[in-house]
């Protein structure tokens, strides 16, 4: 299986350095009482194997996490069955390739994820949040769509600014702003980048008033021949006013 490239790398790093950063959060944000636990943030390795943990402040509160949603009943004791999950409840992919899970500590790793056996990787973070021992999903990335704007946890308001690069077949990025618990997206559409090679994409989104304080954007391919999603950058994100 293909590893994520280094550029994945840094997109991860991003979404957990995001998502750390969000712990002291509004006070609209649902929250975890009394539990003090002590998580390390890692870069996840490009080789497979576990990176060296880096002190990091904790991440408790499953409002931070895209998978499941913290009002939702679903919860996973395996990382890899959260990926999965993430993978075809969320994403709408079938019939995925997971792979293993890959630990960055005890609490936190990524699991790559394909949506054919030689389709490109998306890797997806996971980390346990809230007490007891349930495993989340905070994001995903792919190499081949890089967003830097907005950043992961940001809070966003319409219409939001979507910039970064992207690789796709006739240079077309799918996105879709979502709140938490609806399967209606807030606004679609899709953006042109690069084809064979990473090129910037620009675009101005307006989003209906969400109902909810969080949601997340997702940018994604689409298979030319199964009319799946085959790859995703998702980042969790907050919303204005809510």
């Amino acid at each position: 299986m293909t590893l994520p490239s280094a550029r994945t790398a840094t997109i991860v790093l991003v979404l957990l350095t995001g998502l750390a950063a969000s712990c002291g959060g509004s006070s609209k944000r649902e929250t975890t009482p009394t539990t003090t636990t002590t998580t390390a943030a890692t870069t996840p390795s490009t080789t497979g194997a576990p990176s060296t943990p880096t002190t990091a402040a904790p991440v408790l509160d499953p409002s931070t996490a895209v998978w499941p949603t913290a009002a939702g009943a679903r919860r996973f004791t395996d990382p890899v069955a959260a990926a999965r999950s993430f993978a075809t409840d969320y994403l709408k992919m079938v019939a995925p390739v997971v792979g293993a899970f890959r630990p960055g500590d005890s609490a936190s790793g990524e699991v790559p994820i394909q949506a054919t056996a030689r389709g490109p990787v998306t890797t997806v973070i996971v980390r346990r949040l809230g007490p007891g021992i349930s495993w989340w999903v905070l994001g995903s990335a792919t190499p081949n769509i890089r967003l830097t704007e907005p950043a992961a946890s940001a809070t966003i308001s319409s219409p939001v600014r979507l910039r970064g690069e992207s690789r796709a077949f006739e240079t077309t990025v799918n996105f879709s702003v979502r709140e938490d618990d609806n399967a209606h997206a807030l606004a679609e559409g899709y953006t042109m980048g690069g084809s064979s090679q990473l090129g910037p994409f620009d675009t101005s989104v307006t989003y209906a008033p969400p109902k909810v304080p969080s949601g997340a954007i997702e940018l994604y391919t689409i298979s030319s021949e199964s009319g799946h999603v085959q790859e995703a950058t998702v980042i969790r994100v907050h919303f204005s006013g809510v």
